[in-house]
């Protein structure tokens, strides 16, 4: 078994990082993979990057926007669309990886079926490619969570699978979840995963091959700033619970996490962004559930001493 993998990937303005990941794609030490790059109407020298690769024999497409989809999840749909392979790897523009990843992504599915999505570890990088910190979802070789409670034990409070350049997933299952991932700008790769992953087991390797950018010319870095990441956080957390089937007791856990990890953020928010947040999540929150807040909020008062 040697499944063709269809690599897309979505660009928007990432000449400066374009290169790197395109060679590190075609560098990959399993070859059966074709490569379909995507450009979303960039306005800086994307195009002349990627007609250097036009007669590669691995890129079999390369599609421009004629207009903005306004979404990276709307590009993932269309090179899905598109793609000729049995499994799909989102490689995303700025990101790299080691050599070794595909190969180690794919081999847990050789012998199992049932397995629909694989990722590895990954290690947060700044623009000139130099590690912050590593991410790490388990601390095995290899583990393999089941269908039932992979969203119970991975997804929840948080998405553990981070960056969707660590991940492959078998392209059947996407045309059998819902579209609800392409009405979010920043959350929809979390819905994206816990929808898939209630249809396949999911298999998580434990070493560290991709390389996960942070750079303030990031979508995600700008949208932050107005709030939306907690807004759409929230959103998704009720679309786990009320089409996911998550229980009301994870629900509520999580968005409590969700709360706090918005209250002691730094993060540079525009103006008003503060209060109109702080009143989502009181809107979203029940009684018992802003009890707990007062009295976590008064324990960690009194942990860390500044009463």
């Amino acid at each position: 078994m040697n499944p063709l993998i269809s690599v897309i990937i979505p660009n928007y303005n990432h000449a400066l990082y374009l290169k790197e990941r395109i060679e590190s794609v075609l560098n990959q030490t399993y070859d059966n993979f074709e490569v379909i790059i995507l450009d979303d109407l960039s306005t800086d020298n994307s195009r002349e990057i990627i007609e250097q690769y036009r007669n590669h024999p691995k890129v079999s497409q390369i599609v421009y926007n004629e207009k903005n989809s306004g979404s990276t999840f709307k590009q993932w749909e269309k090179g899905i669309n598109i793609a000729k392979g049995d499994w799909i790897w989102i490689a995303e523009s700025d990101d790299f990886c080691e050599p070794t990843l595909l190969k180690n992504l794919i081999d847990p599915i050789i012998n199992n079926a049932n397995i629909g999505i694989s990722y590895c570890q990954s290690v947060f990088v700044n623009y000139t490619s130099n590690a912050l910190n590593p991410y790490k979802s388990t601390d095995e070789i290899l583990k393999i969570f089941p269908k039932e409670n992979y969203i119970e034990e991975k997804l929840i409070p948080y998405n553990s699978i981070v960056n969707a350049s660590m991940a492959i997933f078998r392209k059947d299952l996407f045309f059998k979840i819902t579209r609800e991932f392409t009405k979010y700008r920043l959350a929809g790769d979390w819905i994206f995963w816990a929808e898939m992953s209630r249809l396949a087991d999911v298999a998580i390797c434990g070493k560290f091959l991709n390389y996960f950018r942070q750079h303030d010319i990031k979508v995600s870095n700008h949208t932050k700033k107005e709030g939306l990441n907690y807004i759409e956080e929230i959103k998704a957390l009720q679309y786990f619970k009320s089409t996911l089937m998550l229980s009301k007791e994870l629900y509520e856990e999580a968005l409590i996490k969700h709360y706090f990890r918005f209250k002691y953020n730094k993060f540079p928010f525009k103006e008003g962004v503060i209060k109109k947040t702080y009143s989502l999540f009181k809107a979203n929150c029940t009684i018992k559930m802003k009890s707990k807040i007062k009295k976590q909020i008064i324990h960690d008062k009194i942990l860390y001493q500044y009463i």
